[in-house]
């Protein structure tokens, strides 16, 4: 069984094994009191007026308690990320963190400006982690991007409504909707930027930095070439022969 887990683990590309460490390390470190929640939530005051940046990354890295919410989150967590990593962005690894970049930029920007917003702002103001929130726009995207797919999720639906499928979930086992809500305003974003506006104008906005892709170094997807498929005309020698 350990081996197993183990090969499971190690199996996983860098993006998601790095997400999936991290996560399972922060939530088990406070649940442990060994790390304090106090010190990774999001608050915009102690972001900018006493410099503690790490909470816009520390944030997206704790999902509270360790309960059945969190092994939910960590099925869907590794299974999408998984997906996503190894076969829409398959050997670019670069244009996947830009996604998760992207993803946390757009869920923090609308937190932030929500909090100034009046009869809102007490809302976002309750919103302290968006780890539930990033892990929701990966399932978005992955739906999106791959909408005729029957899920494991219950068998019955594709792809697509898998998000819609999860989001009345929460609603039903008491969750708050405004998590998946904002993951799903920040997945739908990416994928109108990054599928649907470079069809409609020939321009791709969301085109991952250089300094991004030099941090990166993807492996080739090769495809295997039969033996006897040839992809230029044989030589001339070879065409007279018997």
């Amino acid at each position: 069984m350990a081996q197993a887990v183990e090969e499971w683990y190690k199996q996983m590309p860098i993006i998601t094994r790095s997400y999936l460490t991290a996560v399972v390390v922060t939530t088990v470190g406070c649940s442990l009191e060994i790390i304090s929640p106090y010190h990774l939530y999001l608050n915009p005051k102690l972001v900018f007026k006493q410099y503690q940046f790490w909470r816009l990354i520390t944030n997206f890295m704790y999902f509270r308690k360790m309960d059945l919410d969190f092994m939910f989150h960590m099925f869907f967590l590794a299974r999408y990320c998984k997906l996503l990593e190894e076969n829409s962005f398959r050997g670019r690894t670069a244009d996947f963190f830009y996604m998760l970049l992207f993803g946390a930029s757009v869920l923090t920007g609308i937190v932030l400006i929500g909090g100034m917003i009046p009869y809102l702002s007490a809302s976002f103001a309750n919103i302290l982690f968006l780890s539930n929130s990033l892990t929701f726009m990966m399932v978005y995207v992955w739906s999106k991007q791959n909408p005729f797919i029957h899920t494991s999720f219950l068998g019955l639906f594709t792809a697509v409504y898998l998000p819609w499928m999860l989001l009345g979930f929460s609603v039903l086992v008491g969750a708050s909707a405004w998590a998946d809500l904002l993951g799903m305003i920040a997945g739908h974003a990416y994928y109108f930027l990054e599928d649907v506006y470079p069809r409609m104008t020939g321009r791709r906005p969301l085109k991952t930095p250089s300094f991004i892709k030099a941090m990166f170094v993807d492996e080739a997807v090769v495809v295997a070439r039969p033996p006897y498929v040839r992809f230029a005309p044989p030589p001339a020698d070879e065409l007279h022969r018997d």
